[in-house]
């Protein structure tokens, strides 16, 4: 894991971020054009956080904090580079933002077919909360 590098998006990523969501990403979102990814870096340029090896993409995960909750989208991985540790290093980077900035629970919404998807957030340590079909971490007690 040593030549994996995790780091915030730049403006200058967009295009290349856009490209990998299409490949290692589960379905899409009306924000994922240019101008809303953009909006998001100008807005809080630290949520957007992204994992290279060798230069190339490999991972990304928004972790995006309203002031009141913490949230979880965009967890995604390269189809090649799974079960390496980069989802994990991705949570972990978003959770320590998280911390740093006072939050205490995060959440995930995951598509009910993405069988994929809600294995790597149980091993992560969510739960499913049913009533409301996300998955939560307390992250303080």
């Amino acid at each position: 894991m040593s030549d994996l590098q995790i780091r915030s998006a730049a403006l200058s990523d967009i295009d290349a971020v856009l490209a990998f969501w299409r490949e290692a990403a589960e379905g899409t979102s009306i924000s994922d054009d240019r101008d809303g990814v953009a909006r998001l870096i100008d807005r809080d340029p630290d949520a957007l956080i992204l994992a290279e090896r060798d230069g190339r993409l490999v991972g990304s995960v928004i972790a995006g904090f309203d002031g009141w909750r913490c949230h979880l989208y965009r967890l995604a991985v390269h189809p090649e580079q799974r079960r390496r540790g980069i989802g994990s290093a991705l949570l972990t980077a978003a959770e320590e933002r998280f911390a740093a900035l006072g939050g205490r629970r995060g959440d995930a919404m995951v598509l009910e077919r993405n069988e994929t998807g809600q294995h790597a957030w149980r091993a992560a340590g969510y739960v499913r909360e049913d009533h409301w079909r996300r998955w939560v971490k307390h992250l303080t007690t």
